[in-house]
């Protein structure tokens, strides 16, 4: 290649976010294994779906029952990442759902908790009131508490994630841009920003910014935008990690989600604003208009009255989504390619597992962690489409 100077390694792992400092850290502990992560951005920067303070953890996946032993797994892999850290990045404050009885998204956490036999607490209208009063609580809601659940640190985590991958003799280079992959029968050679990369696989963990580098995957992929907010209680007290747990509200068709108190002054609380479906994150917009700001104020004070109801800071972020909310987890092209992308919103929990299981897909072929569900065969199946 007219004399340039070309790095060799074993895998490459384009985009050191969420999965892509997960499946860095999975793959720094096979001995021996040369493993290079390129970043566009900074280490754990403002710009990827894991940025926000906080996400929540919960084992009793509303989703659906073949989510719980991954998120089981997930979280003894949250405990190991903490404890090779040293970094407290799952709070274990419960989380907790409310909302009508019967509701949909309640009957199947129920459902998920019986089958596994998750330990978690249902709380009647009376008995959720009383136990947490910063809820507005109407007769005939219910609460169920995933006493597993709570809440994680994404920038601490990935950052975590990143710095034991390193230390394990994996490198990084930052503020590198991906651009294209092209593979042969031997492996794949990335192009990027700075020079060119000779990889037997490559594992791309990119997010929103998957379908840049793997265009084949426009057709499954798409962004979308959504907005986070935090407002300020009157009686701070009543919020913080020890009294107040992470949460799902569901009331008169708006669903929210939200955090005890990190900061000190403001809670995390969520009501569901959301933008149509982008083709890129270029698309994402900037700004949350003062009625989007004013619809999440009143929906906030709706369902905790403690709050003022003028956010004191929100931010607006993006994730690849697929069609069904499903993750694509699986090889492509002549197999030298792996991805992890189409999180949905729905993805950090899952973090260091599907880390694990991009990088076995990468280094051995398979893994048994892997959902026929995630696979772009199961993916095609569902949308009809023939592979």
């Amino acid at each position: 290649m007219n004399g340039e100077d070309i790095t060799a390694v074993d895998v490459v792992v384009v985009g050191v976010g969420t999965m892509g400092s997960m499946a860095l850290w999975q793959l720094s502990q096979v001995p021996g294994l040369r493993v290079l992560g390129i970043e566009q951005f900074g280490p754990a920067h403002t710009y990827g779906s894991f940025s926000g303070e906080s996400r929540l953890y919960r084992a009793a996946a509303k989703e659906g029952r073949i989510y719980i032993p991954a998120l089981l797994e997930s979280r003894r892999l949250w405990q190991e990442l903490e404890a090779e850290s040293g970094r407290r990045l799952l709070l274990p404050v419960g989380a907790l759902s409310i909302g009508p009885e019967g509701h949909e998204d309640l009957a199947s956490t129920l459902a998920a908790i019986r089958e596994y036999d998750l330990p978690h607490r249902v709380l009647d209208a009376a008995e959720l009131a009383a136990t947490y009063p910063q809820f507005a609580v109407r007769p005939g809601d219910i609460g169920i508490l995933d006493e597993l659940g709570g809440g994680l640190r994404p920038e601490l985590a990935v950052m975590s994630a990143t710095e034991r991958a390193v230390a394990r003799g994996a490198e990084v280079r930052y503020h590198t841009e991906v651009l294209g992959l092209a593979e042969d029968g031997d492996g794949v050679t990335v192009s990027t920003s700075t020079g060119t990369i000779r990889a037997r696989r490559v594992v791309v963990t990119a997010g929103s910014w998957t379908t840049r580098v793997l265009p084949e995957l426009r057709s499954l992929i798409h962004v979308e935008a959504y907005a986070l907010t935090w407002f300020m209680p009157r009686h701070l007290e009543l919020f913080t990690p020890e009294r107040f747990p992470v949460f799902m509200r569901d009331l008169d068709g708006v669903h929210a989600f939200g955090a005890p108190s990190l900061d000190g002054y403001s809670i995390k609380m969520c009501p569901h604003l959301m933008w149509p479906p982008l083709d890129h994150p270029s698309q994402v917009p900037a700004t949350i208009s003062p009625e989007q700001l004013a619809w999440a104020g009143e929906w906030a004070q709706r369902m905790i009255p403690d709050l003022v109801p003028d956010p004191v800071r929100w931010s607006v972020h993006h994730d690849s989504v697929s069609p069904d909310h499903v993750p694509v987890i699986d090889r492509v092209g002549a197999g030298h390619i792996v991805v992890a992308t189409g999180m949905s919103g729905n993805g950090f929990k899952f973090a260091p597992v599907y880390g694990r299981v991009v990088a076995e897909l990468a280094t051995q072929g398979a893994s048994a962690l892997q959902h026929p569900m995630f696979t772009l065969a199961g993916h095609l199946d569902r949308a009809g489409v023939a592979a």
